[in-house]
């Protein structure tokens, strides 16, 4: 199974696990190591010749000696570095509140959140690992279906029962597919041994695997990957490639320890109600969090600062990012959590959500509806993710979404995105994304996007993760020079200036209109949306 977290894989020893993909990830990334210009995401396709969104364009020829305002943007996440060394300018502080003093100054019931909130934390530390949601809800189901008997169950319980059922099945192989995973590992572990050993050299160089000759299919493919990744008198090969089946290992037992385990329940750290799905002040201060190398990528692409001469450019250049955890490395985040979350963004100022993340099943769709439609009745944009399962969400929902439970109707001021690739090509769809003519609005680009990650260190990732916050930047972009227009008003101009796109692509190796697999047929174009929102 694929699980449709909007995750991404590290670009280093572990995009050499795309030569396993035998091995189920929570994304798979292209391993694709074509030279891209850098910025590429915001360059223009007639210019530059990468399908960028036109951002410096937009700068260069629209935009310049305009006025403009700073706009809040939360980022709603695995958490941020706020101390990156292209980030720390553009993080916000809460004005407030005072720093350290153990007191809820402003009294919104969040003690000493300087710059945010975590709500994957606690008095006791931080959430690190959590389960899938449907492992949570065998969990909770268990006690009344493990043994019911199906013949005297109610149509609605019946229903329920099948679920239960249908998610014990999908354990069952997450399990089964996590040994046969590990054994396989193990096994390219012994065949690695065996190549060394006919090599006569646990260190092999180029030059040493130039003159050698393989004897089967594992040692071929490994000759031919040294022989071009690998440089002169470089002896890296053995120890990247244990580190890679280390990672693998590693990898392989965070699912069985946590993700799929019933009885792992983290909550304990956070010390809230975690069935409690009403309750709202938990969670600590840390916004940085134990892993903020997701939280903080997508913050970069959103705004890293583009004056200062280092690292990248974001696409806003005027904002502030709100770092609010909700949301795990390994794991499903919780509903309440997310809920909270978008309802603390929402009081404190934002006026764009992004939500790099998702899931397969729903604890409690209703509470996280009502804060999306809190959130929409203070005028806030919400730009989400639509996944890397390469799934039709026509089709296959996701969760959270902005469809209410309750038939109420969708959250007017949801933007849903798919992730493009640089090339306008059949190839332009990114091949993890997915994708839906109803059900995602718009693509943007999200392959091979160089950002900040931890520790001022800059990173290439893919996933929808990275496309969400293009669109996420040009909402605060267009919020900055055009503060009177309302957030619907901004959705309204992104989706209507779209590049479109009047070429097939390939899908699941067919060929088809790229209009049939988003709303509007097109990329993200902040020319293009800038000079739409200048009539407004």
């Amino acid at each position: 199974m694929i699980n449709s977290k909007q995750k991404i894989m590290k670009i280093g020893i572990l995009k050499r696990a795309l030569l396993l993909l035998a091995i189920s990830f929570p994304v798979l990334l292209n391993a694709q190591t074509a030279s891209l210009k850098a910025n590429w995401q915001n360059l223009d396709l007639k210019t530059d010749s990468v399908f960028g969104i036109s951002t410096e364009k937009a700068y260069n020829e629209l935009l310049k000696g305009k006025k403009h305002v700073t706009v809040l943007v939360a980022v709603i996440d695995e958490g941020v570095d706020i101390n990156h060394e292209d980030l720390k300018s553009v993080i916000w502080t809460n004005p407030k509140e005072i720093a350290g003093n153990h007191i809820d100054d402003d009294k919104n019931g969040y003690v000493d959140d300087l710059h945010g909130w975590n709500f994957e934390g606690g008095s006791k530390g931080n959430v690190s690992y959590e389960t899938y949601e449907y492992v949570r809800l065998i969990r909770f189901e268990k006690p009344k279906y493990e043994n019911a008997d199906s013949t005297k169950l109610s149509a609605a319980e019946l229903v329920k029962y099948h679920e239960y059922l249908k998610m014990k099945a999908e354990l069952n192989k997450g399990f089964k597919e996590a040994e046969a995973n590990n054994a396989w590992v193990i096994l390219q572990g012994l065949q690695l041994d065996t190549l060394l050993i006919d090599m006569k050299n646990n260190n092999p160089k180029v030059t040493d695997f130039k003159n050698f000759k393989p004897k089967n299919d594992f040692q071929r493919r490994e000759v031919n990957y040294a022989i071009n990744h690998y440089k002169g008198n470089d002896s890296n090969y053995t120890s990247d490639y244990r580190k890679l089946l280390e990672a693998l290992l590693k990898d392989i037992q965070s699912r069985r320890d946590y993700l799929l385990n019933i009885n792992y329940d983290p909550r304990s750290i956070v010390g809230d109600n975690p069935n409690d799905d009403n309750e709202h002040y938990y969670g600590n201060d840390d916004v940085i969090g134990p892993d903020p190398l997701h939280g903080t990528h997508v913050a970069g692409i959103i705004g890293a600062v583009r004056d200062n001469n280092i690292g990248i450019n974001g696409v806003a250049n005027d904002l502030m990012i709100m770092p609010v955890r909700a949301s795990l490395t390994d794991g499903d985040e919780r509903d309440k959590d997310v809920a909270n979350a978008i309802r603390y963004a929402a009081d404190n100022g934002a006026k764009v959500i992004n939500m790099s993340f998702g899931k397969d099943y729903s604890w409690d769709k209703k509470v996280v509806d009502d804060a999306v439609k809190y959130a929409v009745s203070k005028d806030v944009i919400i730009v989400h993710a639509a996944g890397n399962a390469n799934a039709d969400r026509d089709k296959i929902t996701n969760y959270p979404n902005k469809f209410y439970a309750d038939g109420s109707g969708a959250a007017s001021s949801w933007i849903e995105v798919g992730a493009s690739r640089p090339t306008d090509s059949e190839n332009l769809k990114a091949n993890f994304s997915s994708y839906g003519k109803e059900n995602v609005d718009v693509f943007a680009p999200g392959w091979m996007i160089n950002s900040t990650t931890s520790n001022s260190t800059y990173t290439v990732e893919s996933g929808t993760s990275m496309a969400s916050p293009v669109v996420a930047g040009l909402a605060a972009l267009i919020r900055s020079y055009y503060p009177k227009l309302t957030a619907i008003q901004v959705k309204e101009i992104i989706l209507n200036s779209v590049e479109k796109v009047n070429h097939d692509i390939t899908l699941d190796g067919k060929k088809v209109p790229f209009a049939d697999i988003c709303k509007t047929g097109g990329v993200v174009n902040a020319y293009n949306a800038l000079k739409l929102a200048a009539t407004y």
